[in-house]
């Protein structure tokens, strides 16, 4: 496990995305994982700005999660923000994406669809994941097994209030379907996210108590290769910041 601590987010943003271009051209039809949300929106962005689109053409992609009840054609949607903010950017043909329809009549069909486009490409090769206010990885919520599937979930009550954040107007949100942590275990390599000052304290809990699944985030930590990319105000409640690398090419 490595982690990195960069003085800003933009550097922060800069870094993982030249993390993910050194790691993906390693593999044959790479599949990459990318997560929604605040935290990866300016990976996505030194993605689209700063690599051709003709490097991605060989990519394929792979949902993290998706509120149940809505799919790409729904604003706030994990699908219509990764179109968004990376599909339509990268100019990615739809035929080279897999991703959860929340509005299907037959979700268990869709997590299985999900699981065996994974195993048709030969596994998820970098997984970008970001950490909840409450711990959870995707929507893997607190108390969820080490060794889950894709999978249907009832969500906990902090995500409920977070997730209101993606909408201009109050959305009932109560289930969610996700890779499983198992699922994302299985990946080759995982790059772990966080950014802000509201992330400081679960960053702490995280990285410095013993992992539990009570705080899926920290079952990560295991991976044989992972790199956990912090920022400055994601990283100001460490104990220690010596057991951790300083980014000094990009101090301010």
């Amino acid at each position: 496990m490595r982690i990195v601590i960069y003085p800003t987010y933009e550097a922060l943003s800069a870094q993982v995305a030249a993390c993910v271009m050194q790691l993906m051209p390693a593999y044959d039809q790479p599949l990459l994982c990318p997560a929604s949300g605040d935290t990866p929106a300016g990976l996505y962005r030194a993605m689209a700005n700063t690599y051709q689109q003709t490097q991605y053409a060989n990519w394929n992609f792979v949902g993290l999660d998706e509120w149940v009840g809505l799919n790409g054609n729904d604003e706030g949607s994990c699908r219509y923000s990764i179109n968004r903010e990376l599909f339509q950017p990268l100019g990615i043909p739809g035929n080279n994406i897999c991703f959860f329809d929340g509005r299907s009549t037959d979700l268990q069909g869709e997590c299985r669809r999900t699981e065996q486009f994974i195993s048709e490409k030969n596994g998820i090769d970098v997984a970008i994941l970001g950490v909840g206010m409450n711990g959870h990885i995707a929507m893997n919520e607190p108390g969820t097994a080490k060794d889950s599937r894709t999978q249907v979930v009832t969500l906990h009550p902090v995500t409920k209030k977070v997730g209101q954040k993606y909408f201009t107007r109050p959305q009932a949100l109560d289930k969610g379907i996700t890779l499983g942590m198992g699922t994302l275990l299985e990946s080759r390599h995982i790059i772990l996210m966080a950014s802000g000052k509201h992330k400081a304290v679960i960053v702490q809990k995280m990285l410095e108590r013993p992992p539990t699944n009570e705080l899926p985030a920290s079952l990560l930590l295991q991976h044989p290769s992972v790199t956990v990319f912090l920022d400055a105000d994601a990283a100001a409640c460490l104990s220690n910041r010596d057991l951790y690398e300083e980014d000094e090419d990009n101090r301010g």
